[in-house]
């Protein structure tokens, strides 16, 4: 690596590659909080095959002074684990990228580049104790490598292996050191390359993904109940909020089905709880007439639908933003729903409370859309605030006259739970009267959907505005929605034009009632999007009469990579 190259970079980009059950996120967590406690910010992502052994998995680092949060092609540093490694990250790697690996295991093809280093891992692990501590050897040539505190990092390993036994603990300090030796001696030839300036704002900031960031919102959001059945990339919401269940109150359900899930979910909202399903796009799919259901008794509903690529099966463990049109035309028939699309963990947190909200007070499904490469997306960031948070409960003391569907002017009827008060709640899935009976009177029938249906308008004032991002002139405008925010930002930001900005949407339907006006003056809208057609394409053209003048697609399996989009974008230019 060039050292007038170094002098420009303000990140380093380091990428670990194996076998799923190597280790690799067990160096990822570790190394993650070692920059973390050194002053660095600190972004992480991974993709991984979809098996539990095996296949070949890798992990991104990045790590620098300055706030990243964005997904880069450039490697830095590979440390590639098994044959086929190197070749798996194929175009990533570069002349300057250092590639630190055992050649007796990548074998002589894999190591023919003039900026390998060969570090025997498990050889190195055997001389302290154990080829299980290969890995923690990894880790320590990193730390050395990038001149960060031996002590420091230890003090860490410590934590991180509290619950083992103390030879475990001890022979792990030692893969550290012999490791952090190593590492020291690379440095010395490489230094210049690899140690960037750390910063003193990272202190006190949490490290978090976008599974923790939906979870944290529903818990925000005053969410009691979740049902789902498990499925990648969803899961990880499940898990954080089974995990935190006994702190705030809230039931975790893994029902046998995703049918089961959301009838589960809906019950508990009939009996007066918060519940939510978070699922992924086949899982979701089998929901789809509890989601009409759901319209028809008009029944709150926060549904979390992580997205994957499809159809069927698909790439289970890769990433997509291919569920907008399943979130918005699920279900047979015609009743409202509001479609949330997170950029960020703090958004996520924000947006995710809001749907339990407007699901409660509009008694509507919510949806709240994300995918892969959010839920596995690590990055630090201030403590989110939620001291002012109150949670409203949008129900009332039925009277012994109740009716659960009477009509009202604005399409709204007050929501009662049985046993709270001297009413009946009666609901039914058939049409139905304003006391919940079932009819087929047709003027009741008309009166009935106009009701349902009036409530969009309501929706429609309450929709989040979009954001725009960037100096200068709107000439251009980049249009985003949901997980690529930060990367279109980044790649915006890095061209250094004065005429372009950023226009995300975290809210992609309905949309505010700003969207034309802010897009229509640009010369030139160009959308980012990770699926074939372009869905929000078509979304901003049926409802806002925007038509985009270029789309930036992508639909491999992996997210967009903001060096390369920033290439890609400065063509279109």
């Amino acid at each position: 690596m060039g050292a007038d190259k170094a002098k420009k970079r303000s990140d380093i980009s380091i990428v670990l590659c194996g076998q799923a059950g190597q280790g690799i996120q067990t160096v990822e967590r570790l190394l993650m909080r070692i920059l973390q406690f050194a002053g660095y910010n600190v972004f992480a992502t991974k993709e991984y095959m979809s098996r539990v052994r095996g296949g070949l998995n890798s992990t991104q680092i990045r790590f620098s002074g300055e706030p990243v949060r964005a997904f880069i092609d450039r490697t830095d540093i590979l440390v590639p684990l098994n044959k086929g490694a190197i070749e798996h990250i194929g175009k990533r790697v570069s002349d300057d990228t250092l590639i630190i690996g055992s050649a007796d295991v990548l074998g002589a093809e894999s190591v023919s580049t003039g900026n390998f280093v060969d570090v025997p891992f498990a050889q190195l692990a055997e001389e302290v104790g154990d080829k299980v501590y290969a890995n923690t050897v990894a880790t320590g040539i990193l730390v050395g490598l990038l001149a960060l505190d031996l002590n420091d990092a230890g003090r860490y390993l410590k934590t991180f292996f509290a619950g083992k036994s103390d030879d475990v603990i001890d022979g792990n300090i030692r893969a550290l050191g012999k490791g952090h030796a190593i590492g020291r001696d690379l440095a010395k030839s490489s230094r210049a390359d690899l140690v960037i300036p750390a910063s003193s704002d990272v202190e006190g900031q949490i490290l978090a993904n976008g599974a923790e960031a939906v979870g944290l919102g529903a818990i925000a959001g005053g969410c009691d109940f979740v049902s789902s059945y498990p499925m990648s990339p969803s899961t990880g919401v499940l898990v954080f909020l089974a995990e935190h269940g006994r702190d705030f109150d809230l039931i975790a359900e893994q029902a046998e089905d995703e049918i089961a899930a959301i009838n589960m979910a809906l019950g508990a909202w009939y009996a007066g709880a918060r519940a939510m399903v978070t699922t992924s796009g086949g899982g979701f799919a089998l929901m789809t007439e509890g989601l009409s259901l759901a319209g028809m008794i008009e029944s709150p509903l926060v549904v979390h639908l992580a997205q994957r690529p499809g159809p069927a099966t698909g790439l289970p463990t890769r990433t997509e933003q291919g569920d907008l049109d399943l979130a918005l035309y699920a279900g047979h028939g015609e009743f409202p729903r509001v479609i949330f699309a997170p950029g960020t963990i703090s958004e996520a947190i924000d947006l995710t409370r809001r749907a339990f909200d407007l699901a409660d007070r509009f008694q509507v499904p919510v949806f709240v859309l994300t995918d892969q490469y959010f839920m596995d997306s690590h990055y630090n960031l201030d403590p989110p605030d939620l001291s002012g948070v109150k949670v409203a409960k949008h129900v009332i003391e039925t009277k012994s006259d109740y009716r659960r569907y009477q009509i009202t002017e604005n399409g709204l009827s007050l929501r009662g739970i049985p046993g709270f008060g001297k009413g009946l709640v009666c609901v039914d899935s058939d049409e139905h009267d304003e006391a919940g009976h079932i009819t087929e009177e047709m003027e009741v029938r008309v009166q009935m959907a106009d009701k349902r249906l009036k409530k969009l308008d309501l929706l429609k004032d309450e929709a989040v505005e979009p954001i725009l991002i960037g100096p200068g002139g709107k000439d251009n405008i980049v249009v985003c929605w949901g997980s690529t925010r930060h990367i279109v930002e980044e790649a915006v930001a890095s061209l250094g034009r004065d005429d372009t900005a950023v226009l995300h949407f975290g809210q992609v339907y309905p949309l505010h009632s700003r969207s034309s006006s802010l897009l229509s003056g640009a010369k030139k809208v160009i959308i980012v999007e990770g699926n074939a057609t372009g869905q929000f394409a078509r979304v901003l053209k049926i409802h806002a009469d925007i038509n985009a003048d270029h789309k930036i697609l992508k639909y491999d399996g992996l997210p967009f990579a903001s060096d390369t989009l920033a290439r890609e974008l400065q063509e279109v230019l």
